[in-house]
This record gives C-alpha cells, structure tokens and sequence, in this order.
C-alpha cells in the first residue's frame, strides 16, 4: 500500500437497453425503449429504460403500467444471453489495454480496474485513459459508458455514482479532499455504495443522516450497532479503502452456499407453491452432486400474494415508501412481513435427494399459509463441504442411499450433454410447474 494508487470504476449506461438499441441501430439518448417482457402483465418490472426515457421522468426499475399512457415506447423481450456476450465482448475490449489481474467484473455491466501501473505505461493521466477506455467502448459496441476515478476503490464508485452522473463528459474524479467538500454532506445517504435504507434509519437513529454526520459519531456507538461491519461504516465516511483488486482475486470464502429463488409469473396456491418447491429443491440437489457437495443447513423463505404488491395497495398501507430506484418498499415495516419460511441445522451432511427433500417440506408446510396465496420462493443449501464428508445415521439405508447417488450422477451427466430439459419428472409438465421454462433461461429471464 506504499505505492498511491489510482482505481476506475465503469459503468456501461442502460446496459440492457443501451445492447437492444444497439442491435436495432437506435440512439439511446433519444429512442424511448424499456428491457421487459411482453408476455407478462403490466406489473411486470422493466430491467432497464434508456436514458431518453429516464429524461421524461420515467424511473428506473418501474413497472410497466407506472410509464405514463402518452409515452410511445419500444418494449424489447430480454435477452440475456445476447446481454452476456455484449459483456465479454466489452470485457476483452479492456484487456487489450490491461492485464486481467487489474480487472475485477462486479457486475454484468460495471468493472473496477487498478489503472496505476498503466498510466506510466502509456504516459496518460487517470482521465484520458478513462476517457480511451469509455471511447474503445462506444466505438466497438455502440454503448456509452460512464467512470469514476479515485485513489481507493471506494471513491472511484461513489465518483461513479454521484459525481460523473452530473459530468458533461460522463466521468466523476475524487479524492479525499474532494470527498469531504463534495460527498460528505450528500443526501441521501442511500446514494452512498453501501449504505441500504436499513442502515440509514440505523444511523438516523443516532443522528446521522449523511456521511459527515457518520463520521462525527463515536465509533462505540457504530460498532454497537453494527458489530464489525462499523469497521466499513467508519471507513467509508472518511473516504477511506484499504482492499485491493490484489485482495479480491486473493480472496478466497470460508463458507459456501448454493441458493436458488424465483418470482412465480401469478398467485400460487399452497399445493401449486409446494410443487415448485420440490422442483427447484431437485435443481439444486443436482447442483450439489455436479460439484461434489453435501451440504449441513438449509433456509426457506416464502414471500405471499400480499409482498408482492406495491407498497402503497399491500393491506391499504399509505405510510412512508422509500424508492431507491430499484423498486419501492415500507419503511419502519418489518422486513418479515409478507414472509415465511426458516432455517434449520441437519443432523447430517448429506446431498440425499430424498433426505433434503424431507426437510425443505417439512420447512414449508410448518411454516407457511395455506390461506394466502404465494408469489416468489428461496431456498438455500448452505454450509457446504466435500461429499467425502457425507454421514449417515444407524437408521439410514445405505446401499438406498447409494443407488439414488449413481442415478442422481447419471442424470447430471445427461443434462450436462442434452440440456437440463433432457430429462424431467412428470410433475414438471403440468401447468404451474416452472422448471422447464426456467431451464431456458438465464437468471431467471429469457436467454
């Protein structure tokens, strides 16, 4: 940490949407498009609106019946699959300029590169390598991107999130100094990397209701508030970054987890939710034996029809919404309602289909609403380790145990060659079984 450094951190503008309008030859800055699925209903989320749209009041991440009625739009079906060859495509485009150890992917459409050894390289400053970079972009791909600059990885994001998006040329630059003048009083402090509505009515609480306020507080308070995670808090409010793109390629996690979620396209009945559940329970089992895994815990969470509508028609609430631009929600409500579900320590580490499938039923019907209907589903295999470590009980069946693992191992090795959908239960061929159609998809939308 002798050496000053200097970070950027890239942004690509309206991904989704910028790759749609780039595919159809359309200008971004002026073509109103918004990324969402036609064959949805109107309550549908739309994943991103170009900035024209944005420029007409429209908010990012709205449904698709908040855009007002006289806006004329192009709805574009999302493409994920086309999305993550735009991403690796620009992401080769970086290293043609920098090593792939300088480059950390933090998202599909954002990146943080240790731009320090390369200034002396090419005889630039942080902004004009930022500025090729942003350039090498848009020429290659038709898509704008936008940089923050700064000497620690944090102050390059929040250059990126607050201080480049009132930049004519798209790049924001802070340093310490800066920081304090610029940032330290902004509001919301929601708009800080970090700091989620939850945090800030913590702070609040306290007093604190931006980063100079954060900073002026004494750290005893923060860190019997927030345990450790003071440590980040008090950092952040002095613009300070001790981790390293090094420390995050070095970085390796002591726990392992495997989740799978979903957003039901309706309202699920208790037995119709149940199914699904058992589907995506057999997803994730075969997840555990592709990789060799057994896991020790497992979580469910189950959100009703009630959490799945906006905040201002669930129960007729009328209170106070936060919005920060990905999506709305209560404030001062407990985060649990809308919710069922728990987490539950096995007696056993184990990838048994027929075992874990047992628990994750025995989670739902104990814990869930047969009188609500449900709207999205979670489940978690959590504590993982090698299936060398499987055990068994003295009531167990092993030679069971051991054909259902022979034909769990076959029926991964046919996926892997035909495709999830070679093989399937007759219970994901009835109407409100998601499996096949998720099967096709990429992170839950359509490939």
């Amino acid at each position: 940490m002798g050496q000053n450094r200097t970070y950027l951190c890239i942004d690509l503008k309206s991904f989704y949407a910028s790759v749609e309008c780039a595919d159809r030859g359309l200008d971004p800055f002026t073509a109103n498009l918004v990324v969402a699925d036609p064959e949805r209903t109107k309550t549908t989320i739309c994943l991103a609106i170009t900035p024209a749209m944005k420029a007409l009041g429209v908010k990012n991440r709205c449904r698709v019946f908040e855009i007002p009625e006289g806006i004329d739009y192009v709805m574009a079906k999302p493409r994920m699959r086309r999305y993550m060859e735009v991403s690796a495509d620009i992401y080769s485009i970086y290293l043609k300029y920098v090593s792939a150890q300088d480059v950390h992917a933090y998202s599909i459409d954002e990146c943080f590169i240790d731009a320090t050894p390369y200034l002396e390289l090419y005889r630039t400053t942080p902004y004009e390598f930022a500025r090729t970079l942003m350039q090498a972009v848009a020429d290659e791909t038709k898509i704008c991107a936008t940089a923050g600059i700064g000497p620690n990885l944090f102050l390059a994001k929040v250059a990126l999130d607050i201080t480049a998006k009132h930049a004519p040329d798209n790049i924001g630059w802070l340093d310490e100094e800066s920081f304090r003048r610029d940032i330290w009083f902004h509001q919301p402090i929601t708009d800080i990397w970090g700091i989620g509505p939850g945090i800030a009515r913590r702070l609040a609480a306290h007093g604190a209701h931006d980063l100079a306020g954060t900073a002026a507080l004494n750290p005893n308070i923060l860190y019997r508030e927030f345990g450790k995670n003071a440590e980040f808090l008090i950092d952040h409010a002095w613009g300070q970054e001790p981790c390293t793109i090094a420390d995050i390629h070095a970085y390796t996690p002591t726990g392992r987890s495997i989740a799978n979620g979903q957003v039901l396209p309706c309202d699920y009945s208790f037995e119709e939710a149940r199914m699904v559940l058992r589907e995506m329970v057999d997803s994730s089992v075969l997840d555990l034996v592709e990789h060799g895994l057994a896991c020790e815990r497992i979580s469910l969470d189950v959100g009703d029809a009630r959490s799945a509508l906006s905040p201002r028609d669930a129960d007729g609430f009328t209170g106070a919404i936060f919005d920060g631009g990905h999506g709305k929600r209560r404030i001062g409500v407990s985060k649990f309602e809308g919710h069922t579900g728990a987490n539950r320590k096995l007696d056993r580490c184990t990838n048994s289909q027929r075992y874990l499938m047992q628990r994750f039923c025995d989670l739902f019907d104990e814990t869930t609403r047969r009188d609500i209907p449900v709207r999205r589903l979670s489940i978690c295999l959590a504590d993982l380790k090698s299936e060398a470590f499987a055990t068994n009980t003295l009531f167990d069946d092993i030679e069971a145990d051991k054909k259902e693992r022979s034909l769990q191992k076959a029926v991964v090795a046919v996926r892997g060659k035909f495709g999830k959908n070679a093989l399937l239960k007759a219970s994901s061929l009835q109407d409100k079984a998601t499996a096949r159609e998720r099967n096709n998809q990429v992170g839950g939308h359509h490939a």
